[in-house]
């Protein structure tokens, strides 16, 4: 970047670029932790050639590099003055400061000196700490990967199975290196502790390729960090893996044919509903039909099936990707989530011109994505025009066939039980074993409700009825509640009581 040059006197190195400076003009330059942290100025191409009581003057590789410059004065708060460098120069000079054994020639202190080289001593374990948390967590078929820093400890946990297990702690010291560490990966600002961050990067453990998601949150005591894992090449599981029964399935391969409507998929967070969705689309004939996904993230590569990644940085948002998609001459559109009423809309529309559209809501039961539509602002005529299906759905862990027990049940399950009309001369419990790692678990199973919509259907929604009332017409005509499937899978051995009072038994 040309302009005037700032210090006593700065030339451009000879044989550098015209309005280039040379980092050797400003030495000694600022070290210790009045320099920026080693990996940062490794991955952002910066150094801080001086500070002054009222300004800093920074070199930097990219002078375009515009976002970086901001994040730079709101970092200083004082006025910041940018001069450009050469990479090699400081590619160099970054060199020799890894390799230094004796104090440095620029004249820092030994106190100085001795800050620095305990920087770079610590350097590799947090390199391998963090390295060591993602491969156990991969190992252990974690989901995600929590990193939490309270005040005199940080604490590590994996969710296995829809539960959070402890696995490790260390010291407070250690955090923000590590923070920094999982930002740099992320390509996110380390230097940025006040706003949430999110970010993607991807790990390499033997032949598995990890694409991990990662949210970073400002907390009272620091900050946490949650990695979503994500194995690129894993296959998704089909629907009979997933825990659906024959009623369903056959259900399910009629609405997958069908040429236009909605079909929604409902739960909380972590229920599973983007798996399914993938699951049906792989029974679909995408040969002879276009199908398009529009996901955040993408789970899971699917054949023959355009997938579309979304970026709310550059603004590729749901609503703003459907709009582009009706114009593909799709026949089948997957949108991974109906959050606001712009894609509600767009949603039905695509539904009532001609395609087949399936998405998710995060509504309790299958009945309540009627009313969770409407509060999007969806007319209920629309509603009742495009609805053709809701299933509401859970994720209970499957018990371990290696160590599961039968026992009697007690009165208030054999009570349960009957309520529901599921004959059951047994439930099964977890023990632990090897197998499972002491939980009892392996793997999971999917509590499913289902209904599809009829004339009495369509004639209640215009009327705007309560969803209690749908749900009662719907339990007379034959739809089984996530209780009773949950139930059922209990007396079938799939899984345990305590997960059925866990996921989705009333308090």
């Amino acid at each position: 970047m040309s302009g005037s040059q700032s210090g006593p006197g700065p030339a451009a190195a000879a044989g550098a670029a015209p309005g280039k400076v040379s980092i050797e003009d400003y030495v000694p330059l600022p070290t210790a932790a009045e320099q920026f942290p080693l990996e940062y100025m490794q991955h952002c191409s910066v150094i801080k050639l001086r500070e002054e009581a009222d300004r800093v003057i920074v070199g930097m590789c990219d002078p375009d590099n515009l976002p970086l410059q901001e994040s730079l004065r709101a970092f200083h708060r004082k006025e910041v003055v940018f001069r450009e460098i050469d990479r090699s120069e400081l590619t160099m000079h970054l060199g020799r400061i890894l390799s230094a054994t004796a104090p440095a020639a620029g004249g820092a202190s030994p106190e100085a000196e001795k800050l620095l080289l305990d920087r770079l001593a610590n350097d590799a374990p947090v390199v391998n700490l963090v390295n060591g948390i993602l491969i156990e967590g991969i190992r252990a078929g974690a989901s995600d990967v929590h990193i939490e820093a309270f005040s005199s400890s940080v604490s590590v946990r994996y969710r296995v199975d829809g539960v959070l297990r402890p696995a490790r702690s260390f010291e407070r010291a250690r955090f923000a290196a590590v923070s920094s560490r999982i930002k740099i990966m992320a390509n996110l600002n380390i230097m940025e502790r006040r706003l949430p961050q999110d970010g993607r990067l991807t790990v390499h453990l033997d032949a598995d390729v990890m694409d991990v998601r990662v949210s970073i949150m400002p907390i009272a005591d620091g900050e946490s960090i949650v990695l979503r894992l994500f194995h690129r090449e894993s296959q998704p599981l089909t629907l009979e893996e997933l825990g659906f029964g024959e009623e369903h399935l056959r259900l399910l391969q009629r609405l997958s044919r069908l040429p236009h409507g909605l079909m929604l998929a409902t739960g909380p967070t972590g229920s599973g509903k983007t798996t399914t969705l993938n699951a049906i689309l792989r029974s679909i004939d995408a040969r002879g039909r276009k199908v398009i996904t529009i996901e955040d993230p993408i789970e899971y590569m699917l054949q023959q099936i355009d997938q579309v990644q979304t970026n709310e940085r550059i603004g590729l948002t749901f609503d703003s990707v459907l709009r582009r998609v009706l114009r593909q001459d799709p026949d089948v559109i997957m949108v991974g989530e109906i959050r606001d009423s712009e894609t509600s809309e767009l949603a039905v529309r695509a539904a009532l011109t001609g395609h087949l559209v399936f998405s998710t809501l995060h509504t309790n039961d299958s009945v309540s994505a009627v009313t969770r539509l409407a509060n999007l602002r969806v007319p209920g005529y629309l509603i009742a025009a495009v609805l053709r299906a809701a299933m509401a759905q859970r994720l209970v862990r499957r018990l371990c066939p290696e160590c599961k027990r039968r026992v009697r049940p007690n009165p208030l399950q054999r009570s349960l039980f009957e309520r529901h009309g599921v004959s059951a001369s047994w439930v099964w419990r977890c023990e632990g074993c090897a197998a499972c790692r002491s939980s009892g678990y392996r793997g999971r199973v999917a509590l499913v409700e289902m209904f599809t919509c009829d004339e009495r259907v369509e004639e209640m929604i215009l009327e705007e009825r309560p969803a209690g009332e749908i749900s009662r017409y719907l339990a007379g005509r034959g739809m089984t509640c996530l209780m009773a499937d949950g139930l059922s899978k209990v007396a079938s051995g799939l899984t345990s009581f305590e997960e059925i009072e866990r996921t989705v038994m009333p308090a």
